[in-house]
């Protein structure tokens, strides 16, 4: 049997104990710890893992046709991931990744109309779902934490405080345009607590219609508004220019034309803060089962893949910095919440949309616990004298935000 076959060879730590659908048990791996089981509950499904593992796990368990055994689905995959990450697994997958770049750079082909189904796809759901599982501010990308200990709502305001520092918000009115706005907690942000001007913009139409209503019903329509706009039609000068969370929905092919974007939207004394999540072991793939259910034309880029870029765009690359476990973390309170919340969520939806939504957040967190996903922040100019030439005004000025407290720009 092929799942057999490659379990055998797959699992080099820990014991995989697997149930089938006519009562045999076979057991995987040479230690008896760490331990998962999982039951296939047909042989049809049996034969689907083996054929495709990384696009079939994911299905097998949304439709109930796999199912673990005297563990957790998180601990099942952390299992699972830890094996295909380890030193020859992950060679082997490095090897595969190089032979698919053709199929990689066709997958993110991202042109505007596909871009904005994508976007549909995922950010265009019923807007309380993500407040089921979100921070109040619903912020949607990876918290900063010092400790891990923090609530989520002060990790994330740590974040918001931690990008508008590099972005050096000295002055009051300062114009910043946001790419990716989300539900707005960033761009309102910047407006209430940094005296910035903020345009928006998105291609969720629910995004949008959430973010006007907060803007008037904060007080702050007159500073800070959203559009429903590709990045690619911006053709208007500003200060500064900010975006979180969505240059993973960039596509390679467009790596240069964003960054050339950027350079010529900003004013020649601007600064720019691109907050991504990455790669640390090069070059990859984004997993099948995500491409296919959660974030269509998505992928998270190794360093080495996004420099050229910039360095191609005539831009600065004035500060570089590494969040290694902060969105495992983010990703933790992310599903507890979640799990907390199951019943709703289900009468939103339904039984496999929330064992989707599991397997999801379960499986992010691992790509950062796991194996080598990280966050990079990467911080731009057009002139190298647009900085200082330190990064200690960076830490003052968020440490100056954070004694002064929100609400006081």
């Amino acid at each position: 049997m092929l799942l057999d076959f490659i379990l055998r060879r797959l699992i080099r730590t820990g014991r995989l104990t697997v149930h089938a659908a006519d009562g045999t048990v076979r057991h995987y791996g040479p230690d008896a710890a760490p331990a998962a089981g999982m039951a296939l509950r047909s042989p049809a499904a049996a034969r689907r893992l083996g054929r495709n593992p990384a696009l079939a796990l994911g299905e097998l368990y949304m439709e109930g046709a796999l199912e673990p055994v005297d563990c957790s689905l998180y601990a099942l995959l952390e299992l699972l991931v830890a094996n295909v990450w380890s030193e020859e697994t992950s060679t082997l997958e490095r090897l595969l990744t190089q032979s698919r770049t053709l199929h990689r750079q066709l997958a993110q082909f991202n042109p505007a109309r596909r871009a904005r189904r994508n976007v549909a796809h995922h950010y265009d759901l019923d807007g309380r779902l993500f407040s089921l599982f979100l921070d109040r501010d619903r912020q949607y990308s990876c918290a900063y934490w010092r400790t891990g200990e923090e609530t989520l709502e002060a990790a994330q305001a740590a974040k918001k405080r931690h990008i508008a520092a590099k972005l050096k918000l000295d002055r009051p009115g300062l114009e910043v345009l946001d790419i990716g706005s989300g539900w707005g907690g960033m761009a309102l942000t910047l407006a209430r607590d940094w005296g910035a001007r903020v345009t928006g913009i998105t291609l969720s139409e629910e995004q949008l219609a959430y973010s006007r209503a907060r803007a008037e019903a904060e007080g702050l329509a007159d500073r800070v508004r959203f559009e429903l706009m590709d990045y690619r039609t911006w053709r208007r000068p500003v200060d500064r220019v900010v975006s979180v969370g969505m240059f993973e929905h960039v596509g390679l092919p467009d790596y240069r034309r964003f960054f050339r974007q950027v350079r010529e939207t900003l004013t020649p004394d601007g600064v720019a803060l691109i907050h991504a999540i990455g790669r640390s072991s090069g070059p990859g793939l984004t997993n099948a089962w995500v491409l296919k259910y959660i974030f269509p034309g998505s992928y998270c880029p190794a360093l080495s893949e996004v420099l050229p870029a910039i360095e191609q765009s005539g831009l600065w690359a004035t500060d570089i910095e590494i969040l290694r476990l902060h969105y495992a973390i983010t990703l933790r309170e992310w599903r507890r919440r979640f799990a907390a919340n199951r019943d709703t969520i289900q009468a939103l939806y339904d039984e496999r949309f929330c064992r989707m939504w599991e397997f999801y957040l379960a499986l992010c967190e691992l790509a950062f616990r796991r194996s080598d996903h990280m966050n990079w922040q990467i911080q731009l100019t057009r002139e190298r004298e647009a900085l200082p030439l330190t990064r200690d005004w960076m830490v003052e000025a968020e440490r100056a935000r954070e004694r002064a407290g929100p609400g006081s720009a």
